[in-house]
């Protein structure tokens, strides 16, 4: 009978890794974590879409918004590990939200494994217009000359927009007075009315605004400037050296998914986010490509949790 047990593990494990070379076998579900019609969404619709076109198979995208992405990734984290589906995740689910709640439905480091980070989507500081400041360095002069008085908006306490205030804050050891918001349109709005002086939020939701006019954009936060704002400086420019802060997407595999899962997506992604198909999609949504190894994109989380951590500990009060 042991003999007999023996064999089949034997037979099993021999198994496995013809198994893995001939994924993906069946559709494949990449759960997007956010709400249909978000960056977030449309990003997975054009990560699916490479994969089927280069792989074979369906790939279709299950929207499961909540919590900042933890519903989502809860959800991603019960799935068998079989390859079959597969999860993007952002700076939340990675590295704030086990500060912002006190507990999650899932344990990041212990029920994922990275493939490789898609893109990056920097910030953009501005000002109502009506401000007397035209340079990141006259609004840092202007806050320590009107200490408190100026309301920095963001879109919500522990999100990325917020942890990098903090960090500029202190950096230029200035005070300014944080103002949350759950709703970027309406963050927008009192920007736009005069209700708040400045505001922090990702260039997706304000590169229109800045266009037009509505605001002045002061400065961007990714390592690079922007296509679409050509003249707007990045943080480094603005005198923040070696500065970068960025929501970032990056796609998953519930732990245990076998290795060649993650050898056949990474070097699609790769390939599309190194050619021309890529460029203009990733623009319009205010995006900009990364790309690298899954090490590279561990690496990455590491480091964001170093740059994020001890910020994140001082300015969130668990839920």
């Amino acid at each position: 009978m042991r003999l007999k047990v023996l064999s089949i593990l034997l037979a099993g494990l021999a198994m496995a890794p013809a198994w893995a070379q001939n994924w993906p076998s069946r559709q494949v579900t990449i759960v997007s974590p956010f709400a249909a019609g978000s960056g977030v969404d449309l990003l997975a619709r054009l990560v699916g879409n490479e994969l089927q076109d280069k792989l074979g198979q369906p790939f279709i995208v299950d929207d499961r918004a909540g919590a900042n992405g933890n519903v989502g990734a809860s959800f991603a984290s019960k799935a068998a590990p079989d390859g079959n589906t597969l999860l993007i995740v952002t700076p939340g689910i990675a590295v704030q939200n086990k500060y912002v709640y006190a507990s999650l439905p899932f344990d990041f480091a212990r029920d994922f494994s990275p493939i490789v980070l898609v893109a990056k989507a920097p910030m953009m500081i501005m000002v109502n217009p009506a401000l007397p400041v035209h340079t990141l360095a006259e609004l840092i002069a202007y806050a320590r000359a009107n200490p408190g008085k100026v309301h920095v908006s963001s879109s919500g306490v522990g999100s990325q927009p917020h942890v990098t205030l903090e960090m500029i804050e202190g950096i230029a050891d200035v005070d300014m007075t944080h103002v949350p918001y759950n709703s970027a349109s309406q963050q927008n709005t009192d920007l736009i009315g005069g209700q708040i002086e400045a505001g922090i939020n990702y260039v997706t939701t304000t590169i229109g605004l800045a266009k037009a006019g509505s605001v002045r954009a002061l400065a961007v936060t990714s390592a690079r400037r922007l296509a679409d704002l050509p003249d707007v400086p990045t943080m480094r420019e603005a005198g923040f050296p070696d500065f970068e802060a960025v929501g970032w997407y990056g796609v998953f595999a519930p732990k245990g998914t076998p290795d060649p899962v993650a050898r056949k997506i990474n070097p699609v992604i790769n390939g599309w986010l190194a050619s021309d198909r890529s460029r203009q999609p990733l623009r319009d949504l205010g995006m900009q490509a990364a790309g690298g190894s899954a090490s590279d994109l561990q690496a990455w989380i590491v480091a964001e949790e170093a740059r994020w951590g001890a910020i994140l500990k001082k300015v969130v009060v668990p839920q």
